[in-house]
């Protein structure tokens, strides 16, 4: 993209790369890809936000793309990632409408629990907030199974291998399934997303994410051993907006979250899949736009 602007800051002690649109003297945007992307997942909607008037900031998150790697998987837990967005926000002000989709939306909803100060709005796209996804595992099977490759991730060093050895074939198949608009994901598109995900490290890095998680997530499912879960109320105006034709994630988790979620609207797209900013690229933007000035 030739309207963006690109860049690099050290936050919680890493090294952020992202790229900026629009004029910093306005509300800042923070978008937050998921896996196995980078920040170019929000292409389509990064001159949209621009244009509606708000400064937007798209990083790699660590781990990805251009962005600095940590070795280990502790250096992927949630309150690690979620404190690099509360040092990004502070690089640009005092507060940000925090946006992410997949893995960022998972951070995102952490960020909205342990650094509510620096969240002027929350929005999710088809990640699921983690009381509701535990609450799944444990009693629908349908969800127990859609989850199966982040089991899968817990195998040490064999799925990244397999993962960058079979890219131009996962790639193409992954996106193809994912997304169900005619165009949604071109082949430009999936060639941009492989090349970004098989730079060195990056997918030890990605799949870092499940294995740090999913020790937080056992531990804390095991009173005997004491571990102590991630937070998990959140008291921001948010927003969901969910694909409902995902292969990965069962529409039940969009139901019950007033118990975590005190303010919060759910906008569905029923013909859309894993990827709704990709499915429906001006309908995810318009949502967008819409739920920041409902709450300027």
């Amino acid at each position: 993209m030739s309207d963006v602007e690109h860049a690099q800051t050290i936050v919680n002690d890493v090294r952020l790369h992202y790229v900026e649109a629009g004029d910093p003297a306005d509300e800042t945007v923070v978008l937050l890809h998921g896996f196995p992307e980078y920040w170019y997942t929000w292409h389509r909607q990064i001159p949209a936000l621009a244009d509606a008037g708000y400064h937007v900031v798209a990083p790699d998150m660590r781990g990805y793309n251009s962005s600095e790697k940590p070795y280990g998987k502790d250096a992927y837990t949630l309150g690690r990632l979620s404190r690099d967005v509360d040092g990004l926000v502070r690089e640009f002000g005092e507060t940000a409408h925090v946006v992410g989709h997949d893995w960022g939306g998972v951070v995102a909803w952490d960020v909205g629990a342990r650094h509510p100060e620096v969240v002027e709005t929350l929005t999710v796209l088809n990640a699921p907030h983690l009381g509701a996804f535990q609450r799944e595992l444990t009693r629908n099977p349908g969800q127990l199974r859609r989850s199966w490759y982040a089991f899968w991730f817990q195998v040490p060093w064999l799925p990244e291998r397999l993962f960058a050895a079979a890219s131009s074939r996962i790639f193409p198949e992954l996106f193809a399934e994912g997304t169900n608009s005619e165009g949604a994901c071109s082949a430009e598109d999936v060639r941009r997303f492989e090349h970004a995900f098989t730079l060195p490290g990056t997918p030890t890095s990605a799949i870092n994410y499940y294995r740090a998680l999913f020790r937080t997530l056992g531990l804390s499912m095991l009173p005997l051993v004491g571990g102590e879960g991630p937070p998990l109320d959140v008291d921001v105006p948010t927003q969901l907006l969910w694909g409902v034709d995902d292969d990965a994630l069962s529409p039940a988790l969009t139901e019950g979250l007033g118990e975590w979620v005190s303010d919060l609207r759910i906008v569905r797209f029923p013909d859309a899949g894993h990827w709704p900013h990709l499915d429906e690229p001006e309908a995810v933007a318009d949502s967008l736009v819409e739920f920041f000035g409902d709450r300027d």
